[in-house]
């Protein structure tokens, strides 16, 4: 059997990003306005100042107004609500984004409900979680929506297949189950409690590991010919002792098995920020009472 097929995340996001920038140049001339992002980074983490500094990037590289508000670490919380308020207010704001985490003493749930549902364009406000879980037209975390449209470029209909998802977070688990529900899959969420972890993997046609672990799912879990999208991102020490990123899949592994399998780096990742623009795009649509063009497969 030959090695897997490898879903290539950078071109596939570079798509979405071509899509999104022909919509927005698309509102620009005929309804007179240009999406608007703004993001929120409360002190001085590294990583989200890397992952705020692309989102700016590709915002403005689609043709949309990029807004970012750098704030001390030792911002308080009510400091922080009353921009968030601000930017609900501001009508040329469409998407608000906190960058998470956020500092210890201020309460990430809060400011999440703080924003207006509308403008989540992280898609964790309890009114989109809720709206996704009933079927209904919302704004859906970036990352699910990103794992599901690389799933549907290797079979567009996943009507009917065994889907795995390893991992039941708000962020990623919980809206990729009920994303692959709505495709019509047979779902099941799997976590470090589940029974014979290994045997509920063997059975999914479509695996999505998003537990946070390197290299945990092994290529023996992995049923053959499966679809594998793998979440995770980890930072580990390799064999030369210099740092690389892995997934949550034994990739070396799981590629001699499975039908199809996004690499980390390149694969889930940049989806993540294309879907951000995306979802930016569909909240100005709505926010201005447009139809929203549906499009990037999910």
């Amino acid at each position: 059997m030959s090695d897997a097929r490898i879903i290539d995340g950078k071109a596939i996001a570079a798509q979405v990003r071509a899509e999104v920038g022909g919509h927005v140049a698309n509102l620009k001339r005929d309804h007179g306005f240009v999406p608007g992002l703004a993001v929120v980074l409360v002190g001085e983490d590294p990583a989200s100042k890397v992952y705020v500094k692309n989102k700016a990037l590709q915002t403005v590289e689609v043709g949309m107004k990029s807004v970012e508000h750098k704030l001390p670490a030792e911002t308080s919380e009510a400091a922080l609500l009353e921009l968030v308020g601000a930017l609900n207010r501001d009508a040329t704001i469409h998407g608000i984004l906190v960058q998470m985490p956020l500092p210890k003493h201020i309460d990430s749930l809060k400011v999440i409900e703080a924003i207006d549902p509308m403008k989540d364009v992280d898609g964790f406000h309890a009114v989109n979680v809720g709206r996704l879980s009933i079927g209904e037209r919302c704004l859906v975390p970036c990352t699910p929506t990103g794992s599901l449209i690389l799933a549907k470029t290797v079979m567009p209909s996943l009507k009917g297949l065994d889907a795995v998802v390893i991992g039941r977070s708000n962020i990623v688990g919980k809206p990729m189950a009920q994303l692959l529900i709505k495709e019509d899959c047979t779902v099941t969420i799997a976590h470090s409690r589940t029974r014979d972890l290994e045997a509920v993997c063997r059975r999914a046609d479509l695996l999505v590991a998003a537990v946070g672990r390197p290299e945990f799912v092994k290529g023996s879990w992995i049923k053959p010919g499966a679809i594998v999208i793998d979440v995770g991102i980890n930072r580990i020490t390799g064999a030369d002792g210099k740092g690389k990123l892995v997934g949550d899949v034994d990739f070396a592994e799981a590629v001699k098995v499975a039908g199809s399998i996004t690499p980390v780096p390149g694969g889930v990742g940049p989806m993540t920020i294309a879907c951000l623009l995306k979802n930016t795009l569909e909240a100005a649509q709505m926010q201005h009472g447009l139809e929203v063009k549906s499009f990037g497969q999910a």
